[in-house]
């Protein structure tokens, strides 16, 4: 029913008191012509029971009333409903341009799109609604998240899907799509689920498994990632998501962990995640010399990754290489100027050397970005102790 999209994305509330003097729509031969109001009555009165009419009632008004939100908003909920994608797309672009700040509207913009197969714009959209706050109620939420993920693993953005995935997971973890989406996202396949290769399928349901019961924090997930790596103990990625689910599980062992994400080297000779993963423990367990080499490593392998410059800079500093190390976190910053991470440890960096108005300035940046972004959610996979969650591409 057209109901469910307009009650769980909550629906406009600006009625018909808009209505000035009445206008009438162009009317077939023999036919009256019909006002505005007398087509939003009969649009409001098919609603339930007859949404074709009551589409084509509120196109009529539309045209009658161009600014009138209301009317473009359940034109939009009624054709999504319906499978209508392109109609729903025109008209929650347009019921945007008149109410900008609506995230439930954005959300259902970037779902239309997205059924349209215009993913760029589906995943700007879908974005700008989660910045404003809210999409609506659990389903429409669940279905921003899911596509969000979904576009971010085809934009080849993998550790930017892991948040929305994790929060899936937590309610849902055996759901199949969702599986499929976890075993993309695990084994960098930048595809949507329709294009996986017919000689994958297995590889990525199996992945999809053990990583979704990872983000879960589920205990099932070890021994899951250990009947992957006996089917399939070459892939790349499988070491890396099995050292990293036992990193950051509470009673996980670091040892094993580290063995896991070594195995990754050598399955990969060119992995950066699974160095920066060794690179941020070894600095959590403040052995800052041997994550020198690891973090070296990552930023001659992705000098564009300011994850890499942060690890680097902050491993160089605490042995005792302070201007070199400071070099490598301003280089973090500038490469993510909006990273609270890499502007807080460049601030304590500031104030460690002695450079008390380097470190007040680059505060209070930190102030103004923390004032600008607002609370944050967070996920322990996505954001894991002493690791800065955002991503550039190598």
């Amino acid at each position: 029913m057209w109901t469910a999209v307009a009650c769980l994305a909550g629906s406009p509330s600006t009625g018909l008191a808009q209505a000035a003097s009445p206008s009438r729509a162009a009317a077939p031969p023999g036919t009256a012509a019909v006002t505005f109001e007398e087509a939003a009555e009969r649009a409001a009165a098919a609603r339930e029971s007859h949404p074709e009419e009551a589409i084509r009632r509120y196109q009529d008004a539309v045209r009658l009333r161009p600014s009138w939100d209301e009317g473009w908003w359940y034109l939009g909920a009624l054709s999504y409903e319906r499978g209508e994608s392109a109609e729903a797309a025109r008209a929650f672009a347009r019921f945007v341009e008149l109410k900008p700040d609506s995230g439930p509207a954005w959300a259902l913009l970037g779902l239309s799109e997205f059924q349209r197969k215009d993913y760029d714009a589906a995943l700007r959209h879908l974005t700008k609604g989660l910045s404003l706050g809210t999409v609506g109620n659990a389903e429409i939420r669940d279905a921003v998240y899911y596509h969000v993920a979904l576009l971010r693993i085809r934009a080849g953005q993998f550790v930017l899907a892991v948040e929305p995935l994790s929060v899936l997971a937590r309610a849902n973890p055996e759901s199949p799509s969702l599986v499929t989406a976890c075993g993309l996202a695990l084994l960098r396949m930048p595809y949507l689920p329709d294009g996986v290769p017919e000689d994958k399928k297995e590889l990525v349901r199996m992945a999809g498994g053990a990583s979704c019961a990872a983000l879960a924090l589920q205990d099932a997930a070890g021994p899951r990632f250990e009947e992957l790596l006996r089917r399939y103990p070459t892939t790349p990625n499988l070491h890396y998501g099995y050292g990293t689910y036992l990193l950051h599980k509470d009673d996980g062992d670091p040892v094993v962990a580290l063995a896991q994400l070594e195995k990754e080297i050598e399955v990969d000779p060119g992995t950066v995640y699974a160095r920066l993963e060794i690179a941020y423990e070894r600095i959590k367990e403040g052995q800052h010399a041997q994550a020198l080499p690891y973090a070296e490593e990552a930023v001659r392998l992705a000098p564009g990754l300011f994850a890499a410059h942060n690890a680097l800079g902050r491993a160089l500093f605490e042995t005792g290489q302070v201007e070199r190390g400071i070099a490598e976190l301003q280089e973090a910053v500038r490469l993510a100027p909006d990273s609270l991470h890499a502007r807080a440890t460049l601030a304590g960096a500031y104030a460690r050397a002695g450079r008390p108005a380097d470190a007040e300035r680059e505060r209070q940046a930190l102030s103004r970005l923390q004032a600008e972004k607002g609370p944050t959610s967070t996920s322990s996979l996505a954001r894991p102790q002493g690791r800065p969650r955002e991503e550039a591409k190598p």
